[in-house]
């Protein structure tokens, strides 16, 4: 006799809230394998088929999207827990970037909080705790440098607080400041879950297909309107990287990779560029680079009078793929999505520029530059239309 689905969501919980059961059951099976567990539950009530049944759960709680209604209710609290929990995590990236300057990767560090606190009950974060294990991937210090008095040419010191992204090793170790600690298999899991939802992944990641020749030469030949940033002009924006070939290089947005500046974002982002040292130097250097909010926010600070981008201009914030997503008002669902070149296409973690007739340009990561794909192929949850730009119909 087939067993009911509640039944099967309940004990799914159950065993994950408890810890004295998830101890008997085995700790890996109840960090890498407890969302494999509550996803088969969460299939059983949508009568889904097919491969990736497994990343189900995982999905739904990046995603933020509805939990369909023929979810077990236990099982669809849990999941919009998570939401929630992801979503405040956003926010305190979104505040500690802002403070800092810095680009801070929002999916891996809400793929190490997924590890680390899915099929926990009960599951809730303040916005205090957010900040605190957002905190645990950064270093705060101190500088000191002196000013001096314009008016009585007296000299007086100026103390700063400086913020940069920490190692991942050194993120994990910080970890029990914030009241959590990871394991082995906790971090295994965590890879896993940000390996499956990153641009590259395998799940709905699509054919790509590559630019012309690497030129660093900025052409807005095509913009409908220089003066004023528009969703139009995005879209050309997007398709000139594209067509010159820009690379990939975390933190970056279209500047010029120089010898300089590549060291500098090696030494601040040592788990997102420096590991990458020797492709870098052998496919990027010398050419223009982006990450992929960058090929956007590079649209937003491109000064085309003097064809330059500068740092921070002209309105556009300096935020994550998931803080764009965050701060656009008018957004939603992928499957409702206006045919509107210029508007925002995004997952949990990576985002990209919608050109028209249902194809996208994106950053799409180190060892592909910036690329062209298909809007069906990939495996987008939403769009948007982005902050700090008008849209024209």
């Amino acid at each position: 006799m087939a067993v009911p689905v509640a039944v099967v969501v309940k004990a799914a919980v159950s065993v994950l809230a408890d810890e004295k059961k998830r101890r008997k059951v085995g700790r890996i099976i109840a960090a890498i394998l407890s969302p494999l567990i509550l996803a088969l539950a969460a299939i059983c009530c949508m009568g889904q088929g097919g491969a990736n049944h497994n990343n189900a759960a995982v999905e739904l709680s990046f995603s933020g999207g509805a939990v369909p209604s023929t979810v077990d209710a236990e099982f669809g609290d849990h999941i919009e827990a998570m939401q929630a929990a992801l979503a405040a995590l956003d926010s305190a990236v979104s505040s500690v970037e802002a403070e800092g300057g810095i680009t801070l990767d929002a999916l891996r560090i809400k793929a190490i909080f997924y590890a680390l606190r899915f099929g926990n009950d009960p599951l809730s974060l303040s916005a205090a705790s957010a900040r605190s294990f957002v905190d645990c991937f950064v270093a705060y210090t101190t500088e000191t440098h002196t000013e001096t008095d314009t008016e009585t040419g007296e000299e007086y010191e100026v103390s700063q607080t400086v913020i940069t992204p920490v190692s991942l090793d050194t993120a994990y170790a910080q970890l029990p400041a914030a009241g959590m600690s990871a394991a082995d298999d906790d971090r295994d899991n965590a890879a896993h879950i940000y390996t499956l939802l990153s641009p590259t992944s395998s799940g709905g990641s699509g054919a790509y297909e590559s630019g012309g020749g690497q030129s660093i030469a900025m052409d807005i030949s095509a913009f409908v309107n220089a003066g004023e940033k528009n969703n139009k002009d995005l879209a050309a924006y997007a398709i000139h990287a594209w067509e010159s070939g820009w690379g990939y290089v975390w933190g970056t947005y279209g500047n010029v990779l120089t010898d300089a500046a590549f060291a500098s974002k090696a030494s601040q982002y040592p788990d997102n560029v420096a590991v990458y040292a020797d492709f870098i130097r052998a496919h990027w250097l010398g050419g223009r680079t982006t990450d992929c909010v960058g090929l956007i926010k590079g649209y937003g600070w491109l000064n085309t009078a003097a064809m330059t981008i500068d740092y921070g201009t002209n309105g556009m914030q300096d935020v994550s793929a998931d803080g764009m997503y965050a701060n656009a008002r008018i957004k939603g669902p992928i499957s409702a999505m206006p045919d509107t070149p210029g508007l925002a296409v995004w997952h949990s973690g990576h985002i990209g520029v919608y050109i028209g007739n249902g194809e996208v340009i994106e950053a799409m990561g180190t060892k592909y530059g910036v690329v062209k794909t298909n809007l069906a192929d990939r495996n987008w949850t939403a769009w948007l239309e982005v902050p700090y730009i008008t849209y024209y119909d």
